[in-house]
């Protein structure tokens, strides 16, 4: 495939799945609105957050939509595409399930964490097992910037069980630090566009042209969601959407062998993460806490930032680190 019709592929995967987010957002929100599918805002959550009760959720589906219609369309000749797609859709839809339970059935734990982790286990597992036996993975790590001090880079073996495991926690860790990044208007679907960007170039590079056309039609969804998320939000994803863009982004790392990239790439998404972990051990241990909320971006607010500032300033930071882990990618393979 020529390189114009190559990037004629990704930019219709990228404007179908914008295309098809943006129309249905006149028709999920109302919807959404009539059926009392309404945000639950924390009691002891940041002040400025609390007229945003009632603002409809689940919103997720509308690029959950865009991202399929895009992929089935022009990913359905590759395998590895459809399989990131798969992933994607099952972690949505334990997002779903979640979401339900909790603005549908009112029960305000949705559900079990214990059920939801085994969901996304199950599926991570069946990832790595068909990323190795059926794609050719290898169980094999390939270690960013190591090209800059060694001609070819560096790899380190894990192992089939070692590999296992691992992937494992890159795709649910990353899941779970997407639904912790998704708190403000606009930040987990801003994020994502240079996150999703960075692995449609990683794909390419790795020659799996399917994880890059499903990476440049979540690169759609979340811009075309972002005209209805920014502040302030007429709708917002809800699990439905944060644990898909999670799953979406791990099983397209581990397809591309770009697991530890991710880390760097998805930079903003790991500070999230660590802020609750740092928090609740800090608090367990010593009774103190070390953020004047978690997870981070709740610190900055209460620091006196605006919502829109710490978004933006998000979204500043994952752009930087996007091109920081593209870099490492130097004299790699």
């Amino acid at each position: 495939m020529g390189t114009n019709d190559l990037w004629l592929l990704l930019s219709k995967a990228l404007l179908t799945s914008l295309a098809v987010t943006l129309l249905l957002g006149p028709l999920t929100i109302p919807l959404l609105r009539r059926l009392k599918f309404g945000q639950s805002i924390r009691d002891d959550g940041p002040a400025t957050h609390l007229s945003k009760g009632g603002t409809p959720t689940m919103g997720g589906i509308m690029f959950l939509a865009g991202t399929t219609v895009a992929g089935f369309w022009l990913a359905h000749r590759f395998p590895e595409g459809l399989l990131v797609l798969g992933v994607t859709l099952g972690f949505g839809l334990i997002g779903f399930l979640d979401d339900y339970i909790k603005v549908a059935l009112k029960r305000s734990l949705g559900l079990r964490a214990r059920e939801k982790l085994f969901g996304q286990v199950i599926l991570s597992v069946l990832l790595a097992l068909l990323a190795v036996s059926t794609f050719g993975r290898g169980t094999d790590l390939v270690i960013p910037f190591s090209g800059f001090f060694v001609p070819g880079g560096l790899t380190l073996e894990l192992g089939t069980w070692g590999f296992l495991l691992f992937a494992v926690l890159v795709v649910v860790g990353t899941a779970n630090a997407v639904n912790l990044t998704d708190g403000l208007d606009g930040l987990a679907a801003g994020v994502t566009v240079p996150v999703a960007a960075a692995l449609v170039l990683i794909a390419l590079l790795m020659d799996q042209l399917g994880v890059a056309i499903i990476m440049a039609a979540l690169m759609g969804g979340c811009l075309g969601f972002l005209v209805y998320n920014h502040h302030p939000a007429r709708i917002f994803m809800g699990d439905t959407g944060s644990l898909a863009l999670g799953g979406a982004l791990g099983a397209a790392a581990v397809l591309t062998r770009s697991e530890l990239f991710l880390l760097v790439i998805g930079g903003v998404y790991v500070l999230e993460a660590l802020s609750v972990i740092i928090q609740v051990i800090s608090f367990q241990l010593f009774g103190r806490r070390v953020f004047r909320m978690s997870p981070l971006h709740h610190h900055f607010e209460l620091g006196g930032w605006s919502e829109q500032r710490v978004v933006y300033t998000f979204w500043g930071v994952t752009l930087v680190l996007a091109l920081l882990g593209l870099a490492g990618l130097y004299q790699l393979g």
